[in-house]
Protein backbone atom coordinates (compact mmCIF):
# COMPACT_ATOMS: atom_id res chain seq x y z
CA UNK A 1 0.00 0.00 0.00
CA UNK A 2 0.77 3.70 -0.51
CA UNK A 3 0.10 6.65 1.66
CA UNK A 4 0.13 9.82 0.35
CA UNK A 5 0.37 12.60 3.36
CA UNK A 6 -0.33 16.40 3.51
CA UNK A 7 -1.11 17.24 -0.21
CA UNK A 8 -3.76 19.57 -1.35
CA UNK A 9 -6.17 17.91 -3.53
CA UNK A 10 -7.66 19.03 -5.79
CA UNK A 11 -10.66 17.03 -7.83
CA UNK A 12 -12.51 18.90 -10.66
CA UNK A 13 -15.60 16.80 -10.63
CA UNK A 14 -16.28 17.71 -7.32
CA UNK A 15 -15.06 20.71 -6.45
CA UNK A 16 -12.57 18.92 -3.74
CA UNK A 17 -9.90 21.62 -2.49
CA UNK A 18 -8.48 20.67 0.41
CA UNK A 19 -5.28 18.95 2.46
CA UNK A 20 -6.08 15.71 3.24
CA UNK A 21 -4.39 11.94 2.76
CA UNK A 22 -4.84 9.33 -0.16
CA UNK A 23 -4.51 5.48 0.86
CA UNK A 24 -3.69 3.61 -2.11
CA UNK A 25 -4.31 -0.73 -1.99
CA UNK A 26 -2.49 -1.80 -5.31
CA UNK A 27 -4.17 0.09 -8.06
CA UNK A 28 -7.35 1.63 -6.16
CA UNK A 29 -7.60 4.62 -3.98
CA UNK A 30 -8.91 3.09 -0.87
CA UNK A 31 -9.46 5.88 1.57
CA UNK A 32 -9.37 9.63 1.61
CA UNK A 33 -9.57 11.56 4.94
CA UNK A 34 -7.31 13.56 7.16
CA UNK A 35 -6.71 10.83 9.83
CA UNK A 36 -5.59 7.75 7.99
CA UNK A 37 -3.32 5.39 9.98
CA UNK A 38 -0.04 4.11 8.33
CA UNK A 39 0.27 0.79 9.75
CA UNK A 40 0.81 -1.76 6.68
CA UNK A 41 1.95 1.07 4.29
CA UNK A 42 4.93 0.20 2.60
CA UNK A 43 5.18 3.04 1.11
CA UNK A 44 4.80 7.15 1.98
CA UNK A 45 4.92 10.17 -0.25
CA UNK A 46 4.95 13.80 2.00
CA UNK A 47 2.81 15.45 -0.66
CA UNK A 48 3.03 19.06 2.20
CA UNK A 49 3.06 22.16 -0.20
CA UNK A 50 2.03 20.08 -3.33
CA UNK A 51 -0.97 19.60 -5.27
CA UNK A 52 -2.65 16.23 -5.91
CA UNK A 53 -4.87 15.77 -8.89
CA UNK A 54 -5.78 13.45 -10.74
CA UNK A 55 -3.77 12.21 -13.60
CA UNK A 56 -3.27 14.07 -16.47
CA UNK A 57 -4.80 13.20 -19.75
CA UNK A 58 -3.98 14.40 -23.03
CA UNK A 59 -5.90 13.33 -26.10
CA UNK A 60 -4.06 14.49 -29.21
CA UNK A 61 -0.74 13.20 -29.09
CA UNK A 62 1.65 10.99 -31.95
CA UNK A 63 4.29 8.70 -30.36
CA UNK A 64 4.78 7.56 -34.63
CA UNK A 65 4.56 3.59 -34.18
CA UNK A 66 4.47 1.98 -36.16
CA UNK A 67 6.35 3.33 -39.10
CA UNK A 68 8.54 6.98 -37.95
CA UNK A 69 9.90 5.58 -34.77
CA UNK A 70 12.81 7.41 -35.00
CA UNK A 71 11.04 10.59 -34.17
CA UNK A 72 9.39 9.04 -30.79
CA UNK A 73 7.79 5.68 -30.04
CA UNK A 74 5.46 3.80 -27.15
CA UNK A 75 8.85 3.46 -24.54
CA UNK A 76 9.69 6.95 -25.14
CA UNK A 77 6.37 9.01 -25.59
CA UNK A 78 4.98 7.15 -22.50
CA UNK A 79 8.03 8.50 -20.62
CA UNK A 80 7.81 12.06 -21.66
CA UNK A 81 4.00 12.14 -20.97
CA UNK A 82 4.64 10.17 -17.26
CA UNK A 83 7.60 13.22 -16.60
CA UNK A 84 4.82 15.96 -17.73
CA UNK A 85 2.21 14.19 -15.50
CA UNK A 86 0.16 12.35 -17.57
CA UNK A 87 -1.21 9.41 -16.74
CA UNK A 88 -3.65 8.56 -19.85
CA UNK A 89 -2.64 9.78 -23.50
CA UNK A 90 -4.73 9.29 -26.85
CA UNK A 91 -2.61 8.19 -30.30
CA UNK A 92 -3.74 10.09 -33.14
CA UNK A 93 -4.24 6.97 -36.10
CA UNK A 94 -1.88 9.15 -38.91
CA UNK A 95 1.01 6.58 -38.22
CA UNK A 96 2.90 4.87 -41.47
CA UNK A 97 1.07 2.88 -42.29
CA UNK A 98 -2.32 4.54 -40.75
CA UNK A 99 -4.94 2.89 -38.16
CA UNK A 100 -6.89 1.60 -40.75
CA UNK A 101 -7.08 -1.66 -40.38
CA UNK A 102 -7.23 -4.39 -37.73
CA UNK A 103 -3.53 -5.60 -38.51
CA UNK A 104 -2.60 -2.35 -37.25
CA UNK A 105 -5.10 -1.83 -34.81
CA UNK A 106 -4.17 -5.25 -32.95
CA UNK A 107 -0.55 -4.35 -33.25
CA UNK A 108 -0.28 -0.32 -31.71
CA UNK A 109 -3.16 -1.99 -28.71
CA UNK A 110 -0.53 -5.18 -28.21
CA UNK A 111 2.49 -2.38 -27.55
CA UNK A 112 0.75 0.12 -25.94
CA UNK A 113 0.22 -2.65 -23.39
CA UNK A 114 4.07 -2.93 -22.93
CA UNK A 115 4.50 0.69 -20.97
CA UNK A 116 3.50 1.90 -17.49
CA UNK A 117 1.06 4.80 -18.22
CA UNK A 118 -2.75 4.13 -20.46
CA UNK A 119 -2.25 4.73 -23.88
CA UNK A 120 -5.18 4.34 -25.62
CA UNK A 121 -5.55 4.41 -29.78
CA UNK A 122 -7.80 6.18 -32.45
CA UNK A 123 -8.68 4.53 -35.71
CA UNK A 124 -8.59 6.49 -38.86
CA UNK A 125 -12.00 8.40 -39.97
CA UNK A 126 -11.00 7.10 -43.90
CA UNK A 127 -9.16 4.46 -45.54
CA UNK A 128 -5.58 5.55 -45.94
CA UNK A 129 -6.26 8.95 -44.76
CA UNK A 130 -7.95 9.64 -48.10
CA UNK A 131 -10.75 11.61 -47.05
CA UNK A 132 -13.02 9.34 -49.46
CA UNK A 133 -13.34 5.38 -48.30
CA UNK A 134 -14.99 5.60 -44.48
CA UNK A 135 -12.92 2.50 -42.75
CA UNK A 136 -15.01 -0.67 -40.63
CA UNK A 137 -15.67 2.05 -38.05
CA UNK A 138 -17.64 -0.58 -36.19
CA UNK A 139 -15.09 -3.60 -36.39
CA UNK A 140 -12.23 -1.44 -35.36
CA UNK A 141 -14.26 0.75 -32.46
CA UNK A 142 -15.09 -3.41 -31.16
CA UNK A 143 -11.21 -3.79 -30.96
CA UNK A 144 -10.66 -0.99 -28.68
CA UNK A 145 -10.86 1.94 -30.65
CA UNK A 146 -12.19 4.94 -28.06
CA UNK A 147 -12.61 7.49 -30.65
CA UNK A 148 -11.72 7.99 -34.84
CA UNK A 149 -9.93 10.57 -36.32
CA UNK A 150 -8.04 11.10 -39.78
CA UNK A 151 -5.76 14.28 -37.42
CA UNK A 152 -3.24 15.36 -39.68
CA UNK A 153 -5.49 15.82 -42.49
CA UNK A 154 -8.86 17.31 -43.04
CA UNK A 155 -12.12 15.54 -44.70
CA UNK A 156 -13.04 18.01 -47.68
CA UNK A 157 -15.70 15.93 -48.89
CA UNK A 158 -19.00 16.89 -46.79
CA UNK A 159 -20.57 13.47 -47.32
CA UNK A 160 -17.70 11.20 -46.17
CA UNK A 161 -17.62 13.36 -42.69
CA UNK A 162 -21.80 13.56 -42.49
CA UNK A 163 -21.68 10.16 -42.99
CA UNK A 164 -18.87 8.97 -40.32
CA UNK A 165 -20.40 11.37 -37.49
CA UNK A 166 -23.59 9.08 -38.07
CA UNK A 167 -21.95 6.13 -37.84
CA UNK A 168 -19.77 7.42 -34.58
CA UNK A 169 -23.16 8.63 -33.05
CA UNK A 170 -24.12 4.67 -33.40
CA UNK A 171 -21.21 3.44 -31.70
CA UNK A 172 -20.98 6.80 -29.30
CA UNK A 173 -17.56 7.45 -29.25
CA UNK A 174 -16.05 11.14 -30.94
CA UNK A 175 -14.82 11.79 -33.74
CA UNK A 176 -12.25 14.48 -33.73
CA UNK A 177 -11.39 16.52 -36.45
CA UNK A 178 -8.79 18.65 -38.41
CA UNK A 179 -10.27 21.64 -39.38
CA UNK A 180 -7.88 23.14 -42.31
CA UNK A 181 -9.46 23.34 -45.74
CA UNK A 182 -6.17 22.80 -48.47
CA UNK A 183 -7.87 25.27 -50.61
CA UNK A 184 -6.86 28.41 -49.04
CA UNK A 185 -3.55 27.03 -47.51
CA UNK A 186 -0.55 27.75 -49.73
CA UNK A 187 2.46 27.08 -47.15
CA UNK A 188 1.06 24.99 -44.16
CA UNK A 189 2.70 26.27 -40.84
CA UNK A 190 2.59 29.79 -41.12
CA UNK A 191 0.03 32.01 -41.12
CA UNK A 192 -1.07 34.29 -44.05
CA UNK A 193 -0.55 37.78 -42.15
CA UNK A 194 1.82 40.27 -41.24
CA UNK A 195 4.82 37.99 -40.96
CA UNK A 196 3.94 35.33 -43.91
CA UNK A 197 4.97 38.69 -46.10
CA UNK A 198 7.53 40.04 -44.45
CA UNK A 199 9.59 36.15 -44.96
CA UNK A 200 7.94 36.84 -48.41
CA UNK A 201 5.91 33.35 -47.65
CA UNK A 202 1.77 32.57 -48.55
CA UNK A 203 0.80 30.74 -45.70
CA UNK A 204 -2.34 29.33 -44.24
CA UNK A 205 -5.45 31.66 -44.02
CA UNK A 206 -8.02 31.62 -41.19
CA UNK A 207 -10.62 31.16 -43.47
CA UNK A 208 -9.31 27.39 -43.97
CA UNK A 209 -10.42 26.80 -40.30
CA UNK A 210 -13.32 28.75 -40.04
CA UNK A 211 -15.02 27.41 -42.65
CA UNK A 212 -14.85 23.65 -42.10
CA UNK A 213 -15.49 24.32 -37.96
CA UNK A 214 -18.73 25.98 -39.29
CA UNK A 215 -19.61 23.16 -41.44
CA UNK A 216 -18.63 20.29 -38.73
CA UNK A 217 -20.32 22.53 -35.90
CA UNK A 218 -23.39 22.11 -38.43
CA UNK A 219 -23.18 18.63 -38.97
CA UNK A 220 -22.54 17.64 -35.57
CA UNK A 221 -25.93 19.48 -34.71
CA UNK A 222 -27.82 17.37 -37.43
CA UNK A 223 -26.38 14.58 -36.50
CA UNK A 224 -26.18 14.48 -32.85
CA UNK A 225 -22.73 13.05 -32.70
CA UNK A 226 -19.80 13.79 -30.14
CA UNK A 227 -17.62 15.94 -32.42
CA UNK A 228 -14.19 17.12 -31.11
CA UNK A 229 -12.75 20.11 -32.62
CA UNK A 230 -9.03 20.21 -32.90
CA UNK A 231 -6.64 22.55 -32.07
CA UNK A 232 -8.13 25.82 -32.31
CA UNK A 233 -6.26 28.51 -33.34
CA UNK A 234 -8.77 31.11 -34.95
CA UNK A 235 -10.63 33.63 -32.87
CA UNK A 236 -13.74 33.37 -35.79
CA UNK A 237 -13.34 29.45 -34.91
CA UNK A 238 -13.99 30.30 -31.30
CA UNK A 239 -16.90 32.08 -32.06
CA UNK A 240 -18.62 29.29 -33.99
CA UNK A 241 -17.94 26.72 -31.63
CA UNK A 242 -19.43 29.21 -29.10
CA UNK A 243 -22.60 29.21 -31.15
CA UNK A 244 -22.88 26.15 -31.86
CA UNK A 245 -22.33 24.78 -28.35
CA UNK A 246 -25.54 27.61 -27.42
CA UNK A 247 -27.90 25.55 -29.86
CA UNK A 248 -26.97 22.32 -28.07
CA UNK A 249 -24.44 20.53 -29.91
CA UNK A 250 -22.62 17.98 -28.42
CA UNK A 251 -19.28 19.62 -29.72
CA UNK A 252 -16.05 19.49 -27.68
CA UNK A 253 -12.85 21.68 -28.51
CA UNK A 254 -9.10 21.66 -27.56
CA UNK A 255 -6.55 24.66 -27.33
CA UNK A 256 -2.84 23.56 -27.69
CA UNK A 257 -0.39 25.19 -25.01
CA UNK A 258 0.84 26.67 -27.96
CA UNK A 259 -1.76 28.68 -29.81
CA UNK A 260 -2.45 30.41 -26.04
CA UNK A 261 1.65 30.84 -25.40
CA UNK A 262 2.96 32.19 -28.77
CA UNK A 263 1.66 33.96 -31.83
CA UNK A 264 2.79 34.51 -35.39
CA UNK A 265 5.55 36.78 -34.24
CA UNK A 266 7.36 34.01 -32.70
CA UNK A 267 8.07 32.51 -36.07
CA UNK A 268 10.96 34.80 -36.51
CA UNK A 269 12.75 33.93 -33.10
CA UNK A 270 12.16 30.05 -33.25
CA UNK A 271 11.88 29.22 -37.03
CA UNK A 272 10.57 25.51 -37.80
CA UNK A 273 10.56 25.12 -34.13
CA UNK A 274 7.43 27.57 -34.42
CA UNK A 275 5.86 25.84 -37.59
CA UNK A 276 2.60 24.09 -36.47
CA UNK A 277 -0.69 22.53 -38.86
CA UNK A 278 -2.85 25.11 -37.69
CA UNK A 279 -0.48 27.86 -37.56
CA UNK A 280 0.33 30.07 -34.85
CA UNK A 281 -1.39 33.24 -35.52
CA UNK A 282 -2.64 36.37 -34.16
CA UNK A 283 -2.59 38.23 -30.53
CA UNK A 284 -6.01 38.93 -31.12
CA UNK A 285 -6.56 35.29 -32.12
CA UNK A 286 -4.04 34.17 -28.84
CA UNK A 287 -6.10 36.21 -26.61
CA UNK A 288 -9.73 35.06 -27.82
CA UNK A 289 -8.06 31.11 -27.16
CA UNK A 290 -8.28 32.31 -23.41
CA UNK A 291 -10.80 33.67 -23.11
CA UNK A 292 -12.65 30.38 -24.79
CA UNK A 293 -10.96 28.90 -22.38
CA UNK A 294 -12.20 31.25 -19.64
CA UNK A 295 -15.74 31.09 -20.48
CA UNK A 296 -15.99 27.47 -21.37
CA UNK A 297 -16.21 27.90 -25.12
CA UNK A 298 -12.70 25.50 -24.97
CA UNK A 299 -13.46 22.65 -22.88
CA UNK A 300 -10.04 20.74 -23.25
CA UNK A 301 -5.88 21.54 -23.19
CA UNK A 302 -4.14 19.16 -25.34
CA UNK A 303 -0.58 19.16 -26.73
CA UNK A 304 -0.78 17.69 -30.15
CA UNK A 305 2.61 16.16 -29.27
CA UNK A 306 4.66 16.26 -32.37
CA UNK A 307 7.95 14.77 -32.48
CA UNK A 308 10.43 15.26 -35.09
CA UNK A 309 13.73 14.30 -35.81
CA UNK A 310 16.66 17.40 -35.46
CA UNK A 311 17.77 16.80 -39.02
CA UNK A 312 14.20 17.44 -40.13
CA UNK A 313 13.31 20.60 -38.03
CA UNK A 314 16.90 21.87 -39.75
CA UNK A 315 15.50 22.32 -43.40
CA UNK A 316 14.38 25.48 -44.66
CA UNK A 317 11.25 26.67 -43.30
CA UNK A 318 9.30 25.51 -45.96
CA UNK A 319 10.31 22.39 -46.07
CA UNK A 320 10.37 21.22 -42.43
CA UNK A 321 7.70 19.23 -41.35
CA UNK A 322 5.20 20.96 -39.23
CA UNK A 323 4.78 20.06 -35.15
CA UNK A 324 6.16 20.41 -31.96
CA UNK A 325 6.72 18.47 -28.93
CA UNK A 326 4.06 19.33 -25.88
CA UNK A 327 3.51 16.55 -23.26
CA UNK A 328 6.55 17.57 -20.62
CA UNK A 329 5.70 21.32 -20.68
CA UNK A 330 1.77 21.62 -21.02
CA UNK A 331 1.35 21.74 -17.31
CA UNK A 332 3.82 24.11 -16.68
CA UNK A 333 3.05 26.55 -19.55
CA UNK A 334 -1.00 26.32 -18.68
CA UNK A 335 0.22 27.20 -15.06
CA UNK A 336 2.65 30.11 -16.11
CA UNK A 337 0.62 31.88 -19.05
CA UNK A 338 -3.08 30.67 -17.70
CA UNK A 339 -2.85 30.38 -13.49
CA UNK A 340 -0.18 33.11 -12.80
CA UNK A 341 -1.95 36.20 -14.90
CA UNK A 342 -5.02 34.98 -13.62
CA UNK A 343 -7.21 33.76 -16.46
CA UNK A 344 -7.70 30.62 -14.96
CA UNK A 345 -8.15 29.14 -11.54
CA UNK A 346 -5.79 25.98 -10.71
CA UNK A 347 -8.94 23.79 -10.48
CA UNK A 348 -10.06 25.23 -13.81
CA UNK A 349 -6.94 24.57 -15.53
CA UNK A 350 -7.02 20.89 -13.93
CA UNK A 351 -10.68 20.40 -15.37
CA UNK A 352 -9.50 21.19 -18.68
CA UNK A 353 -6.29 18.60 -18.18
CA UNK A 354 -8.42 16.03 -16.27
CA UNK A 355 -12.16 15.25 -16.69
CA UNK A 356 -13.27 17.45 -19.59
CA UNK A 357 -11.11 14.74 -21.40
CA UNK A 358 -12.11 11.85 -20.00
CA UNK A 359 -15.83 13.11 -20.69
CA UNK A 360 -14.72 13.55 -24.51
CA UNK A 361 -13.61 10.09 -24.56
CA UNK A 362 -16.09 8.36 -22.37
CA UNK A 363 -13.36 7.58 -19.56
CA UNK A 364 -14.07 6.89 -16.17
CA UNK A 365 -10.50 8.55 -15.38
CA UNK A 366 -9.76 11.96 -14.61
CA UNK A 367 -11.29 12.01 -10.97
CA UNK A 368 -10.25 11.15 -7.76
CA UNK A 369 -12.94 9.26 -5.21
CA UNK A 370 -12.77 5.91 -3.01
CA UNK A 371 -13.01 3.26 -5.04
CA UNK A 372 -11.39 4.81 -8.29
CA UNK A 373 -8.07 3.42 -10.23
CA UNK A 374 -5.34 5.46 -8.40
CA UNK A 375 -4.00 7.49 -11.34
CA UNK A 376 -2.41 10.74 -10.00
CA UNK A 377 -0.44 13.26 -10.29
CA UNK A 378 1.72 15.45 -7.80
CA UNK A 379 3.29 18.68 -8.63
CA UNK A 380 4.51 21.68 -7.06
CA UNK A 381 2.57 24.78 -8.48
CA UNK A 382 5.60 27.43 -7.45
CA UNK A 383 8.27 26.02 -8.09
CA UNK A 384 10.53 27.22 -11.18
CA UNK A 385 12.90 24.97 -13.76
CA UNK A 386 14.69 25.80 -16.60
CA UNK A 387 13.27 23.57 -20.00
CA UNK A 388 16.53 21.75 -20.77
CA UNK A 389 15.85 18.24 -21.77
CA UNK A 390 13.74 16.33 -22.39
CA UNK A 391 12.40 12.47 -22.42
CA UNK A 392 10.71 12.38 -25.50
CA UNK A 393 13.59 11.29 -28.66
CA UNK A 394 12.62 14.25 -30.33
CA UNK A 395 13.37 18.22 -29.22
CA UNK A 396 11.47 20.44 -31.63
CA UNK A 397 10.23 22.63 -29.30
CA UNK A 398 10.38 26.69 -28.99
CA UNK A 399 10.74 26.54 -25.41
CA UNK A 400 13.73 25.36 -24.77
CA UNK A 401 14.97 27.51 -22.52
CA UNK A 402 12.22 29.05 -21.28
CA UNK A 403 11.57 29.23 -17.36
CA UNK A 404 8.17 28.09 -16.23
CA UNK A 405 6.63 27.56 -12.80
CA UNK A 406 4.87 24.29 -12.03
CA UNK A 407 6.86 21.01 -11.62
CA UNK A 408 5.73 17.59 -11.62
CA UNK A 409 7.00 16.01 -8.89
CA UNK A 410 5.14 12.48 -9.11
CA UNK A 411 3.26 10.60 -12.05
CA UNK A 412 1.30 7.83 -10.38
CA UNK A 413 -0.53 5.16 -12.72
CA UNK A 414 -2.74 2.27 -11.77
CA UNK A 415 -1.03 2.67 -7.89
CA UNK A 416 2.20 2.72 -9.44
CA UNK A 417 4.89 5.60 -9.32
CA UNK A 418 5.82 5.72 -13.22
CA UNK A 419 7.77 9.14 -12.47
CA UNK A 420 9.74 10.43 -9.73
CA UNK A 421 11.72 13.74 -9.75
Amino acid sequence: MMLIKNGRVIDPMSRKNEVCNILIDEDIIAKIGSNIDDGGVDEIIDAGGKIVSPGLIDVHVHLRDPGLTYKEDFLTGSKAAARGGFTTVVCMANTNPPVDNVAIMEYVLNEAKKVKINVLQTAAVTVGLSGTKLTDMKTLEGMGAVGFTDDGFAITDSRVVFEAMEMAKKLDVPISLHEEDPAFIVNPGINEGKISKKLSIQGAHHVAEDIMVARDCIMALETGAKVNIQHVSSSAAVDIIKYAKSKGTDVFAEASPHHFTLTEKDVLKYRSNAKMNPPLRTEEDRMKIIQGLKDGTIDIIATDHAPHSEEEKNFNFLKAPSGIIGLETALALGITILVKNNYLTLSELLEKMTINPAKLYNLSSGRIYEGAKADLTIFDPEEKWIIDNFCSKSKNSPFIGWELQGKVKYTICRGKIVYKN
